[in-house]
């Protein structure tokens, strides 16, 4: 059975359609005798005659071997045809993309990276998911946006470098860039210990800062009100403040930090896996709006 092709079987179900080999020549472009050929083909694989033939203008019939095979024929044809289909959407960019996130890249990222897939294939099937930043794992996901490399089988796509900067109430510190080293025993106001904070707080530990945490608490907005009331001083994330009133509020400054803390967004995807034109035009559009968040924070509000 090796021996049996589609094409055989293509040709076989032709024939049963159209009643005569000349006729299923015709519909498939072939000629009567590589249409005779292909049959006798099939019918050595199978080892017996599909068609009874009476010769004349009477059509051919299958014999109740060939009525097995085009059952099981038609099956391998349907599954065939599916499969066609199935890679010319994978080649056109159609089909699914799985890809996990944080919350920042949720934010300023993905929105730029959905609309532009959705705009260029409408029948694309974008799913997202949170990912524990404490436990990154790509698993069977196509694309991964992480602020740190993860470990494993893994390629990274370096995004984009974000340096975090000191708000504070206004006269806290002198003008212009604040030293780490003037943080060291400074009340401040800081997020839970997440993995995140666990790192930010040894980047200022190592350039000689450990300030006096008053209060953990999440989320940026709720950090930044704290120290409107004069509770301390916090290190963000600069994009964090991106689109944030802090700008303009007359109790606050913001700093830049010398050396500046900086983490490093990446997007990973699995090494060795074939990636779809769909990822790869992912990760094009995403390249594409990290290097416009960067440019926003080269040329943004001299601190």
């Amino acid at each position: 059975m090796a021996d049996v092709e589609l094409r055989h079987l293509r040709t076989m179900a032709a024939i049963a359609e159209e009643g005569t080999f000349g006729r299923a020549a015709v519909r498939l472009g072939y000629t009567q005798s590589s249409v005779s050929q292909q049959i006798a083909a099939l019918e050595k694989a199978v080892g017996g005659a599909v068609f009874d033939r009476p010769g004349g203008p009477r059509p051919v019939r299958a014999t109740p071997l060939g009525e097995l095979v085009l059952a099981h024929g038609r099956d391998l044809l349907a599954r065939s045809e599916a499969l066609t289909d199935a890679v010319d959407r994978f080649k056109a960019g159609h089909g699914r993309i799985d890809v996990g996130t944080f919350q920042g890249a949720t934010r300023l990222i993905l929105p730029a990276v959905v609309r532009g897939l959705l705009g260029e294939h409408p029948g694309c099937d974008v799913r997202l998911s949170e990912v524990i930043p404490e436990n990154p794992n790509i698993g069977d996901l196509d694309l991964l946006f992480h602020y740190d490399r993860i470990d494993g089988d893994v390629e990274h796509v370096e995004l984009l470098d974000e340096p975090h900067l000191l708000v504070a109430a206004a006269g806290a510190f002198p003008d212009g860039p604040v030293p780490v080293e003037l943080l060291d025993d400074t009340p401040m106001v800081a997020w839970p210990p997440t993995v995140h904070q666990r790192w930010l707080e040894r980047e200022l530990a190592g350039a000689g800062a450990r300030p006096r945490i008053v209060f953990r608490t999440a989320g940026h907005e709720t950090v930044v009100s704290m120290v409107r009331v004069g509770l301390g001083s916090a290190v963000l994330p600069w994009l964090a403040l991106l689109g944030s009133d802090v700008w303009s509020d007359d109790r606050l400054r913001i700093h830049r930090l010398e050396p500046p803390p900086t983490c490093t967004w990446y997007l990973c995807r699995p090494a060795g896996r074939i990636r779809s034109p769909l990822a790869a035009r992912a990760i094009d559009l995403a390249v594409a709006a990290a290097a416009e968040l960067a440019g926003q924070m080269e040329h943004g509000i001299s601190l």
